[in-house]
């Protein structure tokens, strides 16, 4: 998966994308190489999903890494999906997420709410209760799961 990384970060780049996730599904036959990208903002469309895909597509079979079947899948990591590094919270710095604890802090052990800082050691987060407006600091340490999430 390394290599894979090392090859489609840099095509990804050049076309104003990252790489989020790639992930190999043995458990299909033939095996699946799905492969999660989005644009540097965070987004994707169709379009740009479809051009991700084709580029992909062609650094793969140059490489010929697998050598037998496979079907690949190019999509978008979703709108809710895991903030597993520094560089993901910070690109989630006022989008609403979903915050799990590993130990209460002032009674709450979730917490959806809009990111507002992130800070070295923890992240602040700006939250509603009965329509009073709060916020909460977390220490990193302390969180068991971070993700964007969807307002309903």
């Amino acid at each position: 998966m390394e290599n894979l990384k090392k090859w489609l970060e840099p095509v990804l780049s050049e076309n104003d994308c990252r790489l989020y996730d790639i992930s190999w599904q043995t458990n299909q036959n033939p095996p699946v190489l799905q492969v999660s990208v989005e644009r540097n903002d965070g987004t994707m469309d169709l379009d740009t999903c479809a051009l991700c895909s084709e580029l992909i597509s062609e650094v793969l079979d140059a490489k010929d890494w697998y050598g037998k079947e496979y079907m690949l899948e190019v999509c978008s990591p979703g709108a809710e999906r895991e903030l597993r590094n520094d560089e993901e919270l910070n690109s989630a710095i006022g989008k609403y997420v979903y915050c799990k604890l590993k130990d209460p802090k002032e009674g709450i052990d979730q917490v959806f709410g809009d990111l507002e800082i992130v800070e070295e050691d923890s992240i602040t987060i700006a939250y509603q209760v009965k329509g009073r407006n709060k916020k909460i600091k977390i220490e990193k340490t302390n969180i068991r799961l971070i993700m964007t999430a969807v307002k309903v």
